[in-house]
């Protein structure tokens, strides 16, 4: 980020100095966690070693994400073959309440004793355990967009879960599932791979992978077009801050000889900026140039432009476009 104006230095090393502080004292937590057992006897047990540790609502909301994600795998055979939805009768709603809570709790321990879960179940646990440490937590379902197939989907669907957590009178947006790890389909595999940028994510990038079935967060409307037809963005450009000023859209109507536009926020000359080819050769950005604290540069429609374009920095996917021809 550069700071061209002299009087706005000072507030932006203190912000800078703040939030360098903020990421240090979360380091902090998770290298306390991860010294954790891998299981407690119980969640009261766990969420008492959480409290003894850490007084602050946002170290106590971290260290329930750490935990989780360190020693829960996500299920995938049983995302694969979901269990039968178990129905039950009743005959007051104090009675439909108190069998409802009965089946989270039972998903709740299994995944604690299982240490498997999918989304249902690492939100589930989050709620849980946040509630035992005093926290307020809620769980959202809704769409996830992971794939090049999502980019320009036509509806969303219920597919996913997360959670939602007060800290200092704000909600914070988690992805508990997502932390963890992610499938490796070369391997056919769950890797198990802590990942922080779920926690706490920004909205904005947070709502171009995540749509909620409401349609909106705390009140406010979400563009459901925005979220199919947007590009589809990664973990490193999150981690990284690598907003996508241009293009728009993740659907680009293009014939051979157009040229796309792409301009990526805190992406400089000195990064290796690269596409794969039709032969998933890699393609270096030719003519960028520096723009308002960013990397702007064109690539070329041609007969070597497959139907998606990836664009890599320094070997880290940060950002896919559909092409449709015109």
């Amino acid at each position: 980020m550069r700071i061209q104006k002299t009087p706005f230095i000072f507030l932006f090393l203190q912000f800078f100095f703040l939030n360098v502080t903020f990421a240090q004292k979360l380091s902090e937590v998770d290298k306390i966690v991860a010294k954790y057992p891998k299981s407690f006897s119980t969640t009261e047990k766990l969420a008492e070693r959480i409290q003894d540790d850490f007084k602050s609502d946002s170290d106590k909301a971290r260290a329930i994400y750490t935990w989780i994600a360190l020693n829960l795998k996500y299920d995938y055979n049983a995302y694969l073959n979901p269990p039968r939805t178990q129905g039950f009768t009743y005959s007051t709603e104090a009675e439909k309440q108190r069998k409802i809570q009965q089946l989270n709790d039972k998903l709740v321990q299994k995944a604690f004793t299982s240490k498997k879960a999918v989304c249902e179940g690492f939100t589930a646990l989050y709620q849980h355990l946040a509630s035992l440490t005093g926290l307020k937590s809620e769980i959202v379902r809704g769409d996830s967009k992971t794939s090049l197939r999502d980019i320009g989907r036509k509806n969303t669907s219920s597919n996913h879960a997360w959670n939602m957590v007060l800290v200092d009178k704000k909600w914070r947006l988690i992805d508990v599932t997502w932390g963890q790890g992610y499938y490796d389909s070369s391997k056919g595999r769950m890797v198990n791979d802590f990942n922080p940028v779920y926690f706490d994510t920004d909205p904005d990038y947070f709502f171009a992978k995540h749509y909620p079935d409401s349609g909106s967060y705390l009140g406010s409307r979400i563009s459901k077009e925005d979220f199919l037809n947007g590009p589809l963005i990664f973990n490193s450009t999150i981690e990284n801050d690598y907003k996508i000023k241009s293009p728009n859209s993740g659907l680009i109507e293009a014939k051979n000889g157009d040229k796309i536009t792409f301009e990526i926020k805190n992406v400089s000359k000195s990064d290796q900026v690269f596409y794969l080819n039709k032969k998933n050769q890699p393609v270096k950005v030719q003519n960028a140039k520096e723009k308002r604290g960013g990397l702007e540069f064109q690539i070329l429609i041609d007969s070597n432009v497959g139907e998606y374009i990836t664009i890599f920095v320094d070997t880290n996917s940060v950002v896919s476009v559909k092409i449709i021809s015109k």
